[in-house]
């Protein structure tokens, strides 16, 4: 049953990337009765004063509270929550997993009739790091759940608000006298435009596909050092970008690393983004109606639109 307007919609890890942009989007689409929940006391301050009509809910997700009285009446649940990056394996157990199953369990006992988790695409990579083997679990504990649900699973993501990814490199590349790239840097991605996969997230919300699984990727394959060269025309920089062999480029992160608690690239995420990984996806357009932005334009109004580029999350 496709949810009314006006009817309740529960999103957890609300304060992150996706969930700040998909706010935007489902108000946009007019969307009016909307439960944030997020741990993260800064960015959901930013969102809260973004939106200041969203109820908030600073909430551990990983800990029973009074969060899952949220879930009674909610027509749909996106469970956002994730941990991407981290020096030490129980963050993403505690965050990817535990939370989850106190998600699950407060769905339950809401009888809340529709879950859209949003997953990633690393569950199909040949990566093996914390990140990647706790997102596979917490996709298993979704499917296996018995709850009405579909999955989502993104590629890299960039767009408004990001503090990893593309959108620290394009704050990074505007600070440095050179910007560095690991070896040849022909490292292929399909980076997925945020704005595009919210829309199909609210696809979901709406028509409700009963345990579908959707791979999403970008539509734009592109090399690493290419996605460098379009974020610096982009913003009108002259940085020079210089290459360094690959070996002295991973030890300088992991020495980076022992002084950072929070380091925005890890070693590991290197080895991802090495990894040979190329991914298909759905056709958005047949599948959600949702017609990719290119990529080109989804960079510059990522990065140069007055509205958000200069609102940046704080990295979890």
């Amino acid at each position: 049953m496709t949810p009314a307007k006006t009817d309740k919609l529960v999103l957890t890890g609300a304060a992150g990337l996706v969930g700040q942009n998909l706010f935007v989007e489902l108000k946009a689409q007019g969307y009016s009765n909307l439960v944030a929940i997020d741990k993260h006391a800064h960015n959901l301050a930013i969102l809260r004063e973004l939106h200041p009509d969203v109820q908030t809910i600073e909430a551990d997700l990983a800990e029973p509270g009074t969060w899952s009285g949220s879930f009674s009446g909610a027509a749909c649940v996106v469970q956002l929550h994730a941990q991407i990056t981290g020096k030490f394996p129980d963050e993403f157990v505690r965050n990817n997993e535990q939370a989850t199953r106190q998600v699950l369990d407060a769905c339950r006992q809401h009888a809340v009739p529709y879950l859209v988790h949003i997953s990633s695409s690393v569950v199909n990579s040949v990566a093996v790091d914390d990140y990647t083997n706790t997102k596979k679990a917490q996709e298993k504990l979704v499917v296996d759940s018995g709850l009405p649900h579909c999955v989502l699973r993104p590629t890299l993501m960039f767009g408004w608000f990001d503090p990893k990814h593309l959108g620290w490199l394009s704050r990074f590349m505007a600070k440095v006298p050179v910007f560095p790239i690991p070896g040849h840097g022909r490292y292929m991605r399909q980076p997925l435009y945020e704005r595009d996969f919210c829309r199909c997230i609210v696809k979901c919300i709406e028509t409700q596909p009963p345990g579908a699984i959707y791979d999403i990727c970008g539509d734009t394959r592109i090399d690493y050092v290419d996605i460098i060269h379009t974020i610096r025309r982009a913003k009108g920089l002259r940085t020079p970008v210089v290459h360094i062999p690959y070996g002295v480029f991973k030890t300088l992160l992991k020495t980076y690393a022992l002084f950072s608690s929070r380091p925005p690239f890890t070693a590991a995420q290197l080895d991802a983004l090495t990894a040979g990984d190329e991914f298909t996806g759905v056709d958005t357009q047949a599948v959600f109606g949702v017609t990719q932005t290119p990529f080109a334009d989804a960079v510059r109004e990522s990065y140069c639109d007055p509205r958000y580029a200069h609102i940046v999350l704080e990295r979890t």
